[in-house]
């Protein structure tokens, strides 16, 4: 008797590879990229994010599939991310020079989910790695892009007039806040 497909939410579930982790932590990335762009669709302060986080949900995706599949992240990917990393710093320089507590609007809050997904998926490519070799460009562009949401999300902040809050940790010597 053949296998009924409603009952398989992923063909690959069951496998004891990391490839399988790696890979449901990317999809989790991908939604949860998806659940910030309604938050934007009508805030005239958030179109520019908007607009590169068009770009950067299928690049999620691309990512999601470059370890089982062919590689579909390029080098032109990764330029593209630097400079809008580039962007978003020239605009929140001053802010970001300390720790701060992953808060904000909801645009923001949800770019900081975005952010803390990406790094899960860069651990969890680690895992892979251990495995399995894995092209170092997804870790570039897994690494930049935590980074590029993080950023997002202060600007975001920025543009709302919302004021960040700043960590000052008692486990580790930080910056002082300003």
């Amino acid at each position: 008797m053949k296998k009924d497909i409603r009952y398989s939410c992923y063909p690959f579930m069951r496998e004891k590879s990391s490839c399988v982790d790696y890979e449901i932590r990317t999809d989790s990335l991908t939604t949860r990229i998806g659940a910030v762009i309604p938050t934007l669709l009508d805030d005239e302060k958030g179109q520019i994010v908007l607009e590169d986080l068009r770009i950067i949900h299928p690049l999620a995706y691309h990512a999601n599939g470059s370890v089982r599949g062919k590689l579909a992240i390029t080098e032109e990917d990764l330029s593209w991310l630097s400079d809008r990393y580039d962007f978003y710093v020239s605009n929140v320089k001053e802010t970001i020079q300390q720790f701060l507590l992953p808060q904000g609007v909801e645009s923001s809050a949800r770019l900081h989910i975005c952010r803390s997904e990406a790094k899960k998926s860069y651990r969890a490519l680690h895992k892979v790695s251990e495995e399995r070799e894995v092209p170092e460009i997804l870790f570039d562009f897994l690494g930049l892009l935590a980074n590029v949401f993080f950023v997002m999300a202060v600007y975001m902040n920025k543009e709302h007039s919302f004021e960040e809050i700043p960590f000052i940790s008692k486990s580790y010597p930080t910056k002082k806040a300003k």
